[in-house]
């Protein structure tokens, strides 16, 4: 007996919404409320729904589907650079939805993107919700996870190791002699907490006590500016700052500067990936310089191959390295 393909009929009355509003997503999902689309978005992947792509988007390049954490970070805005350096050269357009450093919206908008018939997918997470691994198994398409170092068989991953990163930085600070070295964190994802568990094993390692401010949300000069005066109350005899990303570490600066606090000699301060607002700051930053540009170009370029069925490897280690700038 033949299977009776699925409609829009059928999505529209599972999903309790009019033909039209499903149409309407398929088509333009930014002018959908957002309950509604993560509804409609669950219903196609659930049911494993194709949409009439010859209707739909025959007069569209093929797509690949890229996953950001935030649209207010320039760590994200280069990294989408180096995808569409290649993308755009291949023939290929990107589709780019953000989840706001939430597991429970990735997981809503891979539903959404795999709806579009995306040929594959860019994710910047390593870990995901059971949900989503069911999607993006059941997709079959080509899947790869950059930012950080991951086994999954099967994906291309193109990072560097986060753990490894925060664990040197944080004994290039020791090495200056600083002993009471504080922890700023962001948003506690996976990436923030494998930089964190670095530092604290270097500090360990070094007989030395942790201490460490999270204050979840994204980081951002004025956050830094914020958590800096909050640590001077909790860690007063603090000399050292490691901060989980470069515009946190100059808001810490501005402050320093402000409360006529002396850096590096009284009190040094390290940043992550080395923003272009750390390097052209008074004294320059000292970072973690990481490759974003290249991530986005060789995970592009990786994805594409395999989407043609040609031969690649499966995991790039770009590795990072360690500027001391001024600020140590």
């Amino acid at each position: 007996m033949k299977m009776q393909r699925i409609t829009l009929h059928d999505i529209a009355t599972l999903a309790g919404v009019t033909k039209m509003t499903v149409s309407r997503y398929l088509r333009t999902p930014e002018k959908v409320k957002a309950e509604t689309a993560a509804l409609i978005a669950s219903v196609i992947a659930e049911v494993g729904y194709q949409p009439d792509t010859d209707n739909l988007v025959s007069h569209q390049l093929p797509r690949i589907g890229v996953l950001i954490p935030s649209f207010h970070n320039q760590i994200f805005a280069d990294l989408l650079a180096g995808i569409e350096s290649v993308t755009r050269a291949q023939g290929y357009q990107t589709l780019v939805v953000n989840y706001d450093y939430d597991q429970q919206r990735e997981e809503q908008q891979i539903a959404t993107v795999l709806a579009f018939n995306v040929k594959a997918l860019l994710l910047t997470e390593t870990t995901h919700t059971v949900r989503a691994e069911k999607y993006l198994n059941a997709a079959a398409i080509p899947v790869a996870e950059v930012m950080g170092l991951s086994q999954t068989p099967g994906r291309i991953n193109v990072g560097f190791d986060n753990t490894r990163a925060g664990f040197d930085m944080t004994n290039m600070l020791i090495a200056s002699g600083k002993k009471r070295i504080i922890y700023f964190g962001s948003m506690s994802d996976a990436r923030d907490q494998q930089r964190y568990a670095g530092y604290s094993e270097a500090m360990a390692a070094a007989g030395l006590a942790a201490g460490r401010i999270v204050p979840g949300k994204v980081s951002s000069v004025s956050i830094g500016s914020g958590m800096m005066t909050l640590a001077r109350q909790m860690y007063p005899d603090m000399d050292g700052i490691l901060c989980t990303n470069d515009d946190l570490a100059v808001g810490v600066l501005q402050e320093c500067h402000a409360a006529g606090i002396l850096v590096p000699q009284q009190l040094a301060i390290a940043g992550f990936h080395g923003l272009e607002i750390g390097q052209v700051i008074t004294p320059k930053l000292a970072s973690v310089i990481t490759p974003r540009f290249d991530m986005g170009k060789i995970a592009a370029g990786m994805l594409i191959k395999k989407i043609q069925h040609q031969p690649t490897i499966e995991q790039v280690d770009l590795h990072y390295r360690l500027s001391m700038g001024e600020t140590i």
